[in-house]
């Protein structure tokens, strides 16, 4: 894995810089600190910060093709490269390299945009056609790798990260987007091609977007192409029993354990949570090396989100060399900065920060890649969102019932304030709008309301100019939705918003880059995602058991204290990592209407009010849900706007550029 950056000149005069290249490595030396190339002519110039993963002596970027008028950048792995080569070669095609990158040359030189429906894996790239004066940017199914872009003074500015962007073009002016404001704090993290900064774009997952360059002018902005190469699909035609699924999803996670275990020139480990889907992906890891395996685990030393008991069990089955960091409260509100640097966007949860020193003791031990479960409870129903909406259902068919709405008592039994506590409270707070319960977005509307709450700390101005976003996105759905079940349509919605624009990315990618480590991700497979879409709601969630293939298949697999422990998501102390004696003075500076006000995000006495409650609660075991993601909010959209916005970014030239192309 890697970071990418480049610069193409839509309408000629202007030819990118080559230090404005040496700055935009600078600032993605974490992404790959192991090597640094360039690529420069009179249109285009390209920039890649390496991560040696795959073919550590002959990989190096930007690769070009055979006639050397086609140049990449990429960031990922394509982990079917081989099968693929072998088609090339036998179609008459000669590499040079035994890396991917190689084969995403030779495979557009063949089946130009097709090839992409052909990679299996995760990857963001820039392909430059310097003879038809054509650039193709491309990202994977479910956006993975990260890729931003911004059309600015008659250029495409592109990068793995938005710093990268700011830092090649500092005359691209920096200011937060309302609207991408307002989707932060509607869904929990801003929806491709928004960002929370005016100007620069994400390229959506599973979309490719193609620059031609005609003479000396470009058609750019919205004549630029950008298209859909990948959609999901909930068919739910599996023929076959559960047993059945259960033998064929083995069969597929097995699969795509081994191409992520074996496709390395570098030792992989994996992550191990103790929960279902971080086991069943350590036991296949494990599988298909054969010995010598590492695990590394995340404790709390506050019991309530700390699963050590599981992991120890599942690493003692296994007999793996296990590793474990133990995370407090005070190690959140230390790195709370560094994990916002590397985010680049508002958080409603500390959960990231963690993650982010969970990373930092595998690159300790060595390792450079790591296996994990994410993805399984999108894929397979793991949500207790989607349990929710199932109870909510079948209670908006019968909404005078009595029983019905009793089911609600088995939803979020891990939460020490459970929304379900109380079940007169609860029931009127699940009961609004039953009467939507055939709309779209009705199994998310709980959280967005929840979440929404937030926005009452805006300014005015901000919020009005950022509202509507939950409308915008259900305008937005693919022309099979209406077909698809409850559930899949819940399932859309979940890899749409929360999968790759917070799980993957905030909480994924840049947590484990930060310490340049790579991710890799089985349950996002080509075929295992694809054959999850196939299976029919039963097989996934059976009444409310979320995951019941999973769980069928694991039955030989996983030790019963793994099987049989109730699910408990991944969470971390939010507000109260910052509260009490002790805490860094940064926190109430970012906490101050001084800051506030200049900031101009949020009401300074709305942020102040806040602070003063969550202060005096500092002894408290607990706070709201609201306060929690409402002190994370604004602690962290300040530090973005500190870190982005408010000072020219201090990024330092990369060492030693070995790979030099100029034409």
């Amino acid at each position: 894995m890697c970071g990418i950056a480049g610069i193409v000149d839509l309408r000629g005069g202007n030819p990118p810089a080559i230090d404005a290249l040496g700055r935009m490595m600078g600032a993605m030396t974490h992404r790959g600190p192991d090597e640094f190339g360039r690529y420069h002519d009179r249109h285009a110039g390209l920039a890649h910060a390496r991560l040696s993963i795959i073919d550590l002596a002959s990989g190096q970027q930007p690769m070009t093709s055979e006639d050397e008028t086609l140049w990449s950048v990429f960031n990922g792995e394509i982990v079917n490269s081989v099968e693929l080569r072998e088609e090339l070669v036998a179609a008459g095609h000669r590499f040079r390299t035994k890396s991917d990158t190689e084969v995403i040359l030779h495979a557009w030189e063949e089946w130009g945009e097709d090839a992409l429906d052909r990679f299996n894996g995760q990857w963001a790239f820039a392909l430059w056609d310097a003879r038809a004066r054509r650039l193709v940017l491309a990202r994977d199914r479910v956006g993975v790798r990260p890729l931003y872009y911004a059309e600015h003074g008659g250029r495409v500015v592109f990068g793995s990260e938005v710093k990268v962007i700011f830092a090649g073009e500092p005359s691209l002016p920096r200011a937060f987007d309302p609207v991408g404001l307002d989707q932060s704090f509607s869904f929990w993290t801003v929806i491709a091609p928004r960002t929370v900064f005016e100007g620069v774009r994400e390229l959506e997952p599973g979309h490719v977007r193609v620059y031609e360059l005609d003479g000396d002018s470009a058609r750019v902005g919205t004549a630029a192409r950008d298209r859909a190469w990948w959609t999901p699909r909930y068919d739910g035609d599996f023929g076959g029993s559960l047993a059945e699924a259960g033998e064929a999803v083995r069969a597929a996670l097995e699969q795509a354990t081994r191409l992520r275990m074996l496709r390395a020139d570098v030792d992989v480990g994996s992550y191990l949570s103790g929960g279902l889907d971080s086991s069943l992906i350590a036991t296949m890891g494990l599988a298909a090396k054969g010995a010598g395996f590492h695990t590394f685990s995340l404790r709390f030393e506050d019991a309530e989100y700390d699963e050590g008991e599981f992991q120890r069990v599942m690493s003692r089955h296994l007999g793996t060399t296990h590793h474990e960091v133990v995370v407090s409260r005070a190690d959140i509100a230390r790195v709370f900065p560094t994990v916002i640097w590397h985010a680049e966007r508002p958080i409603l949860r500390t959960a990231p920060a963690p993650m982010y020193l969970l990373s930092r003791l595998v690159r300790e031990h060595g390792i450079k890649v790591v296996l994990t479960g994410e993805g399984a409870d999108e894929m397979f129903a793991g949500y207790d969102i989607f349990r929710e909406a199932a109870v909510r259902r079948f209670w908006a068919r019968a909404p005078q019932s009595k029983a019905r709405p009793r089911l609600l008592d088995k939803l979020y039994p891990y939460l020490a304030r459970s929304p379900v506590a109380q079940r007169a409270m609860a029931q009127a707070f699940f009961g609004q709008g039953l009467d939507r319960w055939r709309e779209p977005g009705f199994g998310h509307d709980t959280r967005w309301r929840t979440t929404a709450a937030v926005k009452r700390l805006l300014r005015a101005d901000v919020r009005a100019a950022g509202e509507g976003s939950a409308a915008g996105l259900l305008a937005d759905l693919p022309a099979d939705f209406a077909r698809w079940s409850h559930l899949a349509q819940d399932q859309y919605i979940e890899v749409r918003t929360l999968l790759g624009g917070y799980l993957l990315s905030a909480q994924g990618d840049r947590m484990l880059m930060g310490n340049s480590i790579e991710g890799r991700f089985p349950f996002l497979d080509r075929e295992v995602m694809a054959l999850a879409g196939r299976l029919p709601d039963s097989y996934k969630l059976r009444g409310l058991d979320e995951k019941h293939v999973l769980k069928r298949l694991g039955r030989d697999l996983l030790p019963p204290e793994i099987l049989a422990r109730p699910k408990q998501p991944y969470r971390a102390p939010d507000a109260l990592a910052f509260v009490g004696e002790g805490v860094p003075e940064w926190i109430d500076e970012a906490m101050s209407a001084e800051t506030a006000q200049v900031a101009g995000v949020f009401e300074p006495g709305a942020v102040t009010q806040l602070w003063a409650k969550c202060q005096a609660k500092a002894a408290s075991p607990q706070f709201s849900n609201t306060d929690n993601m409402a002190v994370v909010g604004v602690l962290s959209t300040h530090l973005v706007w500190q870190q982005l916005l408010r000072a020219p970014l201090d990024v330092a030239q990369p060492p030693v550029i070995r790979t030099i192309i100029e034409r």
